[in-house]
């Protein structure tokens, strides 16, 4: 019986040109081969986890372009390959969905769990945010907006879009799991304007419905 049959794809999405901070981020946390600004990158997440190994392997094989980050669990496995040819990343994950028998429309559409701002916020709260934070710091009278969704993927989709739209700092990024959650400080304006067009970003994603969907 063919393994791949039974592969449950969760998230597929590109990232069209990262952006510096996003790249920077993606650079400090990955294991693999490093991203920079404004290459394309796709990032695959799949149940089984384990199954993520043959897929590194059919997008290596596919085409020209590096991996970033391949997260092996046991429920979930997640892949982001990346490129400076945006032809070339695209090639790379439509080889993976052939490989699974599955398009574009197959995975899940994201789910947005909790969408909060937290106004001039204090000393102490910004503390403890940076001393498990990746990304930038977060400052007092900063406002912070603290996105989850789920599939945890489109995590990194919504931070690159956030910096797109605004003049924010993206202050973490968690993008494996069962959900994904993105933290983003900044002026107030700047995180209201990223908060909507992240929103709309998400929103527009085609897909179908979670089997899990948490209640």
């Amino acid at each position: 019986m063919d393994s791949k049959a039974h592969i449950d794809l969760r998230t597929y999405i590109i990232l069209d040109s990262l952006q510096l901070q996003m790249a920077s981020y993606l650079s400090t946390v990955s294991r693999g081969y490093l991203p920079v600004g404004g290459q394309t990158c796709c990032i695959v997440e799949i149940a089984p986890g384990i199954e993520i190994n043959t897929l590194t392997d059919v997008a290596l094989k596919a085409t020209n372009v590096t991996p970033g980050m391949q997260i092996v669990e046991r429920a979930y496995g997640m892949l982001e390959v990346h490129s400076s040819s945006q032809g070339d990343t695209r090639m790379a994950g439509e080889a993976v969905l052939k490989s699974i028998s599955k398009t574009e429309n197959d995975r899940i559409k994201p789910r947005i769990l909790t969408s909060q701002l937290i106004k001039n916020v204090e000393d102490h709260h910004a503390q403890l945010i940076n001393r498990t934070r990746m990304g930038m710091m977060l400052l007092r009278g900063d406002t912070l907006f603290v996105l989850e969704v789920e599939p945890a993927g489109y995590a990194y989709y919504a931070a690159n879009e956030a910096e797109k739209s605004a003049d924010i700092n993206i202050i973490d990024v968690m993008g494996f799991g069962k959900f994904g959650r993105v933290y983003i400080g900044g002026k107030e304006a700047d995180v209201l304007e990223c908060k909507m067009n992240v929103e709309k970003r998400l929103a527009e994603i085609s897909g179908r419905s979670s089997k899990e969907d948490y209640k």
